[in-house]
């Protein structure tokens, strides 16, 4: 063997037992993934049911994914910033929780792919075409299906027979058909309805008393970012005032409301992990079709029921997902 390709040899196989970081390697480019929410990634409990399902998919943060976060802290006229701020930092695509900051997502960018989770209506606020074909950059889960008003009202009706005249507690910026449906609803039931508006937190305590001169006798909320963040005081109400109270996500009965009918939250943003995973693998969002719950629970609150001397039928508690002593 002649003398210049010993040397060669030898020195690619002392090259082979170096240590790794002192070889010289490139390292792997990793998928970028920008998330924007409404307030911080610990105040946020979505945060963490998205990085569950993203990690029952087999994503790790700094090993095959890198997560970059801009966070509003509850300052909703921060959020076109920080959308315009991330899009110029170029990730891969971006996910919006939340229907208050998906809009500014979509606003930022027609370009990179977008995943989002909202309560709200995705057509309606224009973030896609259509929920069967999206058709731009952006596609998601919504926690929105109109059947669910009505099966709300009406499963409030019946754990409380007595009431007929429900106040409806919503936010007016908050797109989607949940007060017309519950109106129809109302109607066959032959319960009347008071509006209730609430566009921020100042306006609660207006409602509340605007619900008190209108003399209801039960309290239907619309669940939303302002009603949700308000949720102790509403219930605070509701029990002071012996309303019965229904509402969306079972954060409602769980505080205390009587019962609440809806998707599991929790659920369905980790199930949006899977649009993560299929966009970074090259799927399109126009080609993606907007998912909706098909699994609802239904929540009881029992320890309320007795306070407001309500008698719950055995058949309603047997349909029941979860009964609250």
């Amino acid at each position: 063997m002649r003398r210049r390709q010993f040397i060669a040899i030898l020195g690619g196989a002392a090259a082979s037992l170096l240590p790794r970081p002192l070889r010289a390697q490139r390292p792997a480019k990793l998928p970028r993934l920008g998330i924007v929410l409404y307030s911080t990634p610990r105040g946020d409990p979505s945060t963490e049911a998205l990085l569950q399902g993203l990690g029952e998919l087999g994503y790790a943060d700094g090993r095959n994914i890198a997560i970059e976060y801009r966070f509003a802290e509850g300052k909703p006229e921060r959020l076109p910033e920080l959308a315009a701020d991330l899009v110029r930092a170029g990730p891969d695509m971006i996910f919006a929780m939340g229907g208050d900051v998906a809009p500014h997502v979509c606003n930022a960018t027609k370009t990179i792919p977008i995943a989002f989770a909202v309560s709200n209506d995705p057509v309606q606020m224009g973030l896609v075409t259509s929920l069967a074909h999206p058709g731009g950059n952006a596609t998601g889960v919504t926690l929105l299906l109109d059947e669910l008003a009505a099966k709300r009202l009406v499963l409030l009706k019946e754990a409380a027979p007595q009431i007929s005249r429900v106040a409806v507690l919503f936010n007016p910026d908050h797109i989607d058909n949940e007060l017309y449906e519950v109106e129809r609803a109302a109607t066959l039931l032959e319960v009347k309805l008071h509006r209730a508006e609430m566009r921020r937190s100042g306006d609660l305590e207006r409602a509340l008393a605007g619900m008190l001169q209108a003399g209801v006798d039960g309290l239907y909320v619309v669940s939303s970012r302002q009603t949700l963040a308000s949720h102790a005081r509403i219930i605070e109400f509701a029990s002071q005032n012996r309303l019965p109270l229904g509402g969306g996500w079972g954060a409602w009965a769980q505080a205390g409301g009587l019962l609440s009918y809806g998707p599991n939250i929790t659920d369905m943003v980790r199930q949006s992990a899977v649009y993560v995973d299929k966009i970074l693998k090259g799927a399109r969002p126009a080609d993606l079709p907007v998912q909706q719950p098909t699994r609802f629970e239904l929540l009881i609150n029992l320890k309320t029921a007795r306070a407001l001397g309500l008698a719950i039928p055995e058949s309603f508690l047997l349909r029941a997902d979860k009964v609250i002593e």
